[in-house]
């Protein structure tokens, strides 16, 4: 589709040496990459049993939503990938699941501000290929706002729309949620056998771990990639293969690399806000950049982008070409803007459905969907 802006000059020598200085290196297979089979954890935060039991129940417990109405489990839903079947979440003051989910009225709570993205693999957030992997510093959310699993966890609890509600302020709401969890003998047995030896086990600070060791329990590594890239080289087809080499091609490898198909940085797209927010979604910075999201499990977790626009990978893919070829979708974005890798993508219309193809190939779906049959709290399991 579109150039990389080449000046094209009169004499044919000189033109060549143009189009040799601008054309950017293809990447390879080697520039992307299986994952391990198993999460690596924080020193400060190590593993064990106790803390994932502890950390499932906390997942999804709604006591831990000002309302008691949400849990971490509303939009992290095991059957979408621990991700959500809508554009943008309704968090607190809803009702139902998928797309049946609604606000009660009457209601003054807006909807989630972006896409819920999926916490599966979110333990290897920040990998990438022979470079050391710190878990604490992993990128989290569309805006890279925290690090790490632990401090992820607390971050939708402060959030209004999410899980706080108008009845707090995001400076107190932790601290009440630890208030009442520590009022039930239940969760105050398992946070001492979580934490032995804490002569005050139930705190915020064991919170985010519970919730993070178990989230670091939720992988999915054995997808067909996975195995073609540990040896299997039968668990790719022929067409498989080739949109794997479209996928290269193309371009989308420049930021979708490393194991987790990620390179984990901010990017300016120019993609089309949701509807369901009065406001446009300026990102990162106020640069309307978002971090690049992985593209392991996709099958499980449309729609797609920052903003829920997209429905299909098709629509995504489209974009991108859409972009390379000048076309800006969101108003709020000058050309001037936009990341040159987008804009100097390669996609045509007859590479869509091969590259899909392979992206199908990154999808296991084998990741532990066990949801408790009550919690300590007593409420609905994964709230209203």
């Amino acid at each position: 589709m579109a150039g990389a802006g080449i000046a094209f000059l009169a004499c044919g020598g000189e033109r060549n040496t143009a189009l040799k200085k601008e054309k950017e290196p293809v990447e390879t297979i080697a520039d992307l990459g299986a994952l391990p089979l198993s999460a690596e954890s924080p020193a400060d935060n190590p593993t064990t049993v106790e803390k994932v039991g502890l950390g499932r129940l906390l997942f999804f417990d709604p006591i831990l939503s000002g309302n008691k109405d949400v849990a971490c489990a509303t939009c992290h839903q095991p059957e979408f990938n621990y991700a959500e079947f809508l554009e943008t979440s309704i968090g607190v003051n809803g009702v139902g699941r998928g797309q049946s989910r609604r606000f009660v009225d009457p209601n003054d709570i807006p909807f989630v501000k972006r896409n819920s993205q999926s916490v599966l693999n979110t333990a290897f957030n920040g990998i990438r290929n022979n470079e050391p992997y710190d878990p604490a510093q992993a990128p989290m959310f569309w805006d890279m706002r925290a690090k790490g699993l632990e401090q992820q966890a607390l971050e939708p609890i402060k959030t209004l729309e999410e899980m706080r509600g108008n009845g707090f302020h995001e400076t107190g709401i932790v601290e009440e949620v630890v208030t009442r969890v520590a009022k039930i003998p239940e969760y105050r047995r398992l946070f001492s056998e979580a934490f032995p030896g804490d002569p005050a086990p139930v705190s915020q600070l064991n919170l985010a771990r519970a919730i993070a060791a178990y989230e670091r329990t939720l992988i999915a590594t054995n997808t067909r990639f996975d195995q073609y890239m540990r040896g299997d080289s039968n668990a790719l087809s022929t067409g498989e293969k080739e949109g794997m080499n479209a996928f290269l091609v193309t371009g989308c490898a420049k930021c979708h690399s490393g194991p987790m198909f990620s390179d984990f940085k901010l990017h300016t797209l120019g993609v089309p806000d949701t509807e369901n927010r009065k406001e446009s979604d300026s990102g990162a910075d106020q640069k309307y950049a978002f971090r690049t999201p992985t593209l392991r499990n996709l099958r499980f977790t449309a729609p797609y982008m920052h903003s829920g626009k997209f429905q299909t990978l098709d629509q995504v893919l489209m974009f991108y070409e859409d972009i390379a070829g000048g076309k800006l979708l969101n108003p709020n974005v000058k050309s001037g803007q936009v990341d040159p890798l987008a804009t100097h993508m390669d996609v045509n219309f007859k590479d869509i459905s091969r590259i899909v193809e392979f992206l199908n190939t990154l999808n296991d779906d084998s990741f532990d969907k066990t949801i408790p049959e009550s919690v300590p709290s007593g409420l609905p399991v994964m709230g209203r």
